[in-house]
């Protein structure tokens, strides 16, 4: 067994190297269980299956919603609305204060409602006297609320990346998070996305500086 001592000795490479080969033996992988497999499967059925319904609905709601319309449900649902916006605003301060993980999702669900607010407002209230004053708000008030609270979200996952990446192991920069496989998936998988960033920027620095890359190499088309 390697005690601190020995661990020390070792260069950051092979202490990197080592961390993968246990991450690899210890860290579960719960998409290669055919259970998860066949779940996912199905949510991504259902999720393309809203998607064409909704596609399809947007068309006939263009088609056949008047231009005007009385609701008698228009107090509540507006007080409702702001209603669940005060509990997604408070669950962030709550969450950043407490140090909690859950932050990143109260942050989307919050930038998300801000947004819908925002659209609403200035939809409805286009062609009034309120426009103004909704599209003043929307410009220095909730917009960028959810801009901000956008970018924080965008912050945490990368550290939150950052750090599962350097408890496996893995050296250098975070790769673009559209580029990151979800958490529970193989070092192979990681390094294969690093691998893929790391030959798109040879490319990037290949074009910029007028050289050829080499064959087989990062710039490689392959």
């Amino acid at each position: 067994m390697l005690d601190e001592t020995e661990l020390r000795l070792m260069s950051p490479e092979q202490r990197a190297r080592l961390a993968r080969t246990l991450a690899a033996l210890d860290l579960p992988h719960p998409r290669r269980d055919p259970k998860v497999r066949m779940r996912r499967n199905i949510a991504i059925a259902i999720v393309v299956g809203s998607c064409v319904f909704l596609a399809a609905w947007i068309v006939v709601l263009a088609l056949t919603l008047p231009d005007r319309y009385n609701s008698d449900g228009w107090r509540g649902a507006w007080v409702g609305f702001d209603v669940v916006e005060l509990l997604a605003l408070a669950s962030v301060a709550w969450t950043a204060w407490r140090g909690k993980q859950l932050l990143i999702v109260c942050l989307i669900v919050s930038a998300t409602l801000l947004c819908c607010d925002a659209w609403f407002d200035l939809t409805l209230d286009w062609g009034t006297k309120g426009f103004s004053f909704s599209l003043l708000s929307a410009l220095f008030a909730e917009l960028p609320l959810a801009t901000m609270m956008i970018i924080g979200a965008r912050r945490l996952l990368r550290l939150t990346v950052a750090m599962a990446m350097a408890l496996r192991g893995d050296t250098g920069p975070v790769p673009p998070l559209w580029k990151v496989p979800l958490l529970g998936s193989g070092p192979d998988e990681m390094a294969g996305a690093k691998w893929r960033a790391a030959r798109h920027r040879g490319r990037l620095a290949g074009a910029g500086s007028g050289q050829a890359s080499t064959p087989g190499g990062p710039g490689s088309s392959g």
